[in-house]
């Protein structure tokens, strides 16, 4: 069966590689698996026939038969489960890598968010100069807790897994904001993701959809 995901036709990044379906396109490629792209405009995401598809009129989607899912961490769960590659054989170890991908979307990301809206949707009130430093210092603090974990080690936990991928897909967020750079540790962390030719494979097909 052919896998078919969503993206958008024009992604606000520019092609920088931030947009969700580039997590989608990076799980597929470490594990083999060919795919399909269907590009959306702003205008089709809130069709009756993506929203049935996605409910949030959102991307990206994963369509495989009979099989509809939306939100990047169920998909990449759900790649990483039916393929070999994104999982250890061991099932403490797959447990753990998958406690990390909750951790990306659920414990790391939300502060990085906040970050975007601030900055891009907020930027123009009166308050927002007093927000800013109050935001990037939640983000400071979560980026603290993960840098003292991960330590001198390559992955989260042993060899790469979803985990890693999440968590690296989470932090190329914080790249334009210069932040991460106020840690190495994690730097060169997001620098190693950004090394794998899966990962070089998603981005530079994510890119061509945005090329001029």
């Amino acid at each position: 069966m052919t896998i078919v995901i969503t993206a958008f036709e024009r992604s606000p990044d520019g092609g920088q590689g931030l947009a969700r379906d580039t997590r989608v396109r990076w799980a597929l490629e470490e594990v083999g698996q060919p795919y399909e792209v269907r590009l959306l405009s702003f205008r089709a995401k809130t069709r009756p026939a993506h929203l049935r598809l996605h409910p949030f009129g959102l991307i990206p989607t994963y369509e495989e038969g009979d099989l509809a899912l939306f939100e990047t961490g169920a998909i990449v769960l759900h790649i990483g489960e039916r393929h070999a590659g994104l999982f250890p054989d061991d099932a403490n170890a797959r447990a753990r890598a998958i406690t990390w991908m909750f951790a990306a979307v659920n414990t790391v990301e939300p502060p990085i968010l906040e970050l975007v809206t601030a900055r891009i949707l907020e930027g123009d009130r009166p308050w927002a100069d007093e927000r800013l430093p109050l935001v990037k210092d939640r983000i400071r603090e979560r980026l603290l807790q993960l840098s003292a974990r991960l330590g001198d080690a390559d992955w989260l936990d042993g060899a790469f897994s979803a985990g890693d991928l999440m968590m690296v897909s989470v932090l190329l967020r914080l790249r334009p904001s210069g932040l991460l750079d106020e840690f190495p540790t994690l730097a060169a962390y997001v620098a190693r993701g950004e090394a794998r030719p899966a990962y070089g494979r998603a981005f530079a097909a994510q890119r061509a959809i945005n090329a001029p």
